[in-house]
């Protein structure tokens, strides 16, 4: 997928599968206490590797990824991410994705907002909202359009799916599949994922040397290496296609922040240094 039409899930956290068992319908169960820190984490992008017929000839960017909440309040997001893309045609190319969004806490309902720019013109921007009731989701679009969906998948939201991914790994195992909703693209699409979860790094161990380290509230954390594969859900059932449309790799620590980012977008991969992070207090649950 081409970096300017990529969801926003894509870039953090920034994926998780049902350790291998059947389908089923989907709960705030399953994520135990998982407890997510509250951030604020900056990452320069450069590209790693060109390949393909729509090779680049330089990618630079930065995301800012701007996380907070707790299970009582539920999760905010805001986000953004600006790339230079250059072809090596004598044009160079500015895209600019910003979007929020809020969670529960009970991972049942999600608000969303996003809009992107090329060139600082606006291409197109999505709102709209969802809400879970067993297997199905309800979804009310205002952006691009009015339009209401029933979504009869068992599915999970962006912050679930991170909760996902962090009990799987507590639990040793290395493999977890579900479906994804976020509200990207044009707000209706569904993406399958497949995320593989790499062994366990201890804390004294590979210590990082970006914006991680020193940080005080990572002494005691484990993390670890994980690749989360995106797949068109829609075009998985129409066509059997299990092709990826993009993959993201990252170390994922056990309170949710994600370091070390090698986003593939298929033509292209980037790397993503962490170069900010702020770590922010959390009013507790009552």
């Amino acid at each position: 997928m081409n970096l300017l039409t990529a969801p926003v899930r894509l870039t953090l956290a920034a994926a998780v599968w049902a350790s291998l068992a059947p389908a089923s319908p989907v709960s705030a169960q399953g994520s135990g206490t998982t407890a997510l820190a509250s951030h604020r984490a900056v990452y320069d992008l450069k590209l790693s590797t060109t390949r393909g017929k729509r090779s680049m000839n330089s990618v630079r960017g930065r995301i800012l990824y701007d996380f907070s909440g707790s299970a009582c309040e539920g999760y905010a997001l805001q986000f953004r991410q600006v790339s230079e893309l250059d072809s090596g045609e004598g044009k160079v190319i500015v895209s600019d994705l910003r979007a929020t969004s809020w969670e529960d806490g009970a991972a049942k309902r999600l608000r969303f907002h996003s809009q992107n720019f090329f060139d600082e013109n606006l291409r197109d921007a999505v709102d709209g909202q969802a809400e879970r009731d067993g297997d199905s989701v309800a979804v009310e679009l205002k952006k691009p359009g009015q339009k209401k969906l029933d979504l009869k998948n068992a599915l999970v939201f962006p912050t679930e799916h991170i909760r996902r991914i962090i009990a799987t790994a507590r639990e040793s195992q290395t493999l977890l599949q579900i479906a994804v909703y976020d509200g990207s693209d044009t707000g209706e699409k569904i993406y399958d994922t497949l995320t593989i979860i790499g062994k366990a790094i201890a804390p004294a161990d590979q210590k990082p040397a970006d914006a991680v380290a020193g940080q005080a509230a990572f002494a005691g954390l484990t993390r670890w290496p994980v690749t989360i594969s995106y797949f068109d859900h829609a075009a998985a059932e129409k066509s059997g296609e299990q092709t990826p449309v993009y993959a993201i790799t990252f170390e994922l620590y056990e309170n949710g922040v994600s370091r070390a980012l090698l986003l593939d977008y298929g033509d292209f991969v980037l790397t993503g240094e962490m170069t900010s992070l702020e770590m922010k207090d959390v009013k507790p649950c009552n």
